[in-house]
């Protein structure tokens, strides 16, 4: 493990650093650039030396990158988050169930919801949901994180954290706008890990049924809710771990489509004004800031996935 665990790390290093001659590379688009004016090898060396002093420099309107990077990237980490938390509640029970009545009408209407969900544009969904919920039926807000009456004073950067630890004086007002905000992002941007959650496993559900012990199990006595809740899900769940580094990686991607359709003031936003400003240095701190998230994320997903499962580390030390 702790080998693996190394080579991990090195994996991780390497990729680390080629991902800063990206972002090297987009810096010296800047034509102002004090880059531009040095060797490859030896500006890339202090551009490293500035990277690891937590120097990403200055914005085309004079702030400091890192500031707004703290005000913008916990907005996307928060969507991302409960977007996570709802494509597990809904997708683990629906994969669950596909899985253990494999073949039977539940797994084929669920089967096709899920194609049906994965093939509709994530754009498509989002202005669909805009124009029933808010425009037709007016439930929920446009767009935006939260009013900006309620002035939610920024502690952890996370607006519903914020606001149930800050004393505001509408705090229950607060918390509900908030959440109202949320809701149509959450579920546009919790489309494509859910269904790739119940696809992935439906199939580990299917392969577990089908195992030995699965049947010993059944010819002991134990109902069908037992076999599933003692033995299968959490068998069929190990497998399929190591994946959710993609699935977080997918939603970060996603959420700065979804962030732009519901201006959510989030790092996708954030990053699309750079861009439209053509504001290079901006770009390169948020290409370098969301690749480090996605290359951690996969990177702990692989650990934790030969961590906790036996047969990763049986299959890992048989190819070593």
């Amino acid at each position: 493990m702790l080998i693996y665990a190394l080579r991990q790390f090195n994996l991780f290093i390497i990729t680390l650093l080629i991902l800063t001659l990206i972002g090297y590379n987009i810096v010296r688009l800047e034509t102002s650039s004090i880059f531009n004016q040095q060797e490859f090898l030896v500006g890339w060396t202090q551009y490293l030396r500035e990277l690891m002093q937590g120097n990403l420099g200055l914005a085309a309107n004079g702030t400091p990158i890192t500031e707004s990077l703290a005000r913008v990237f916990p907005a996307t980490l928060e969507l991302c988050f409960f977007a996570f938390i709802l494509a597990l509640i809904i997708g683990v029970p629906l994969g669950t169930l596909a899985g253990v009545r494999r073949g039977s009408p539940a797994d084929i209407i669920i089967s096709s919801i899920t194609l049906f969900t994965f093939s509709m544009p994530i754009f498509g969904m989002a202005i669909l949901m805009i124009m029933v919920f808010s425009l037709y039926l007016g439930w929920l807000p446009v767009s935006g994180r939260y009013n900006l009456l309620f002035e939610i004073p920024q502690i952890t950067g996370f607006a519903l954290v914020d606001v149930i630890i800050s004393n505001h004086p509408q705090r229950s007002h607060a918390l509900e706008d908030i959440i109202r905000h949320l809701m149509m992002p959450i579920v546009v941007l919790a489309v494509a890990p859910t269904t790739e959650i119940i696809s992935l496993l439906r199939d580990s559900v299917s392969d577990v049924m089908d195992q030995n012990y699965i049947k010993v199990a059944a010819t002991k006595g134990l109902s069908k809710s037992e076999i599933v809740m003692r033995h299968v899900l959490k068998n069929a769940l190990l497998p399929i771990i190591p994946k959710f580094g993609i699935q977080i990686s997918t939603m970060i991607t996603f959420a700065i489509i979804t962030e732009s359709i519901f201006n959510w003031p989030g790092i996708g936003t954030w990053l699309l004004d750079a861009l439209s400003f053509k504001d290079y240095i901006a770009v390169q701190a948020g290409v370098l800031t969301v690749g480090s998230v996605v290359l951690f994320a996969n990177i702990f997903s692989d650990l934790a996935g030969v961590a906790i499962s036996p047969l990763a580390r049986k299959e890992w030390y048989v190819l070593k």
